[in-house]
């Protein structure tokens, strides 16, 4: 198998990965992806996709992601190594996608906007 090379995008982030046999390493900006997102919950998500359906330990994933925040970053890497399984196996797809792990989550920040404080709150009315 040569490497598949996939992207994902959540927010403002965008991760490159590229994806070979192997031992199941996973690398996030040249640091392992523990020391790179140290929180539990975030690690769940970028090794969730490989134990959908049930390959974790096979593959190594380099990734390169940069933009946003380390939540929109770990569910843009969740959503490139759900391409590249699914480009693997069409077996893989089916799941990845009942998880929706293949859907383009395009919520984003709604911009401010001028004379409020924020993008939709208001400054309190006053009649008189």
């Amino acid at each position: 198998m040569e490497v598949i090379n996939t992207i994902g995008r959540r927010k403002a982030s965008i991760a490159r990965l590229y994806l070979k046999k192997g031992s199941g390493e996973i690398t996030v900006n040249g640091k392992p992806y523990a020391v790179y997102f140290p929180q539990k919950h975030i690690q769940f998500n970028i090794t969730d996709p490989f134990k959908t359906v049930g390959v974790e330990g096979e593959y190594d994933a380099n990734v390169n992601v940069k933009g946003g925040g380390f939540k929109g970053q770990a569910e843009a890497v969740r959503m490139a190594i759900a391409r590249a399984l699914s480009q693997i196996s069409e077996d893989y797809r089916k799941p990845l996608k009942d998880k929706k792990y293949l859907m383009r989550d395009a919520r984003v920040v709604e911009r401010k906007k001028y004379g409020k404080p924020k993008a939709r709150k208001s400054f309190q009315f006053s009649k008189r």
